[in-house]
């Protein structure tokens, strides 16, 4: 079984905002979060997928989602390089 961390992001406020999160089905994941279902902080947005990682041991990927969440820097380059492939804010359309 493999064990995903990713990153959401969506438009806020016209800026991105990111949520990062773990589980084993990101497709239904994903779709919980879009539903409203999802964490309390993802509710009331759409969001879309801008990274994931797998991982085939648990613990690891939690370890790997913690250090994500607290890695603002990195959360920031991977936001930066969504952008890039966008090439603006305005474009999006989440």
């Amino acid at each position: 079984m493999n064990h995903i961390v990713y990153l959401l992001v969506t438009k806020k406020n016209n800026k991105l905002t990111s949520y990062v999160g773990y589980t084993i089905d990101l497709n239904k994941r994903l779709k919980l979060h879009n539903q409203g279902k999802g964490a309390k902080f993802t509710k009331g947005f759409k969001w879309e997928i801008i990274y994931q990682k797998s991982y085939k041991n648990k613990s690891k990927a939690l370890i790997e989602e913690y250090k994500l969440k607290n890695n603002k820097k990195k959360r920031e380059l991977i936001k930066l390089k969504f952008l890039k492939k966008h090439e603006n804010i305005n474009s999006i359309t989440l």
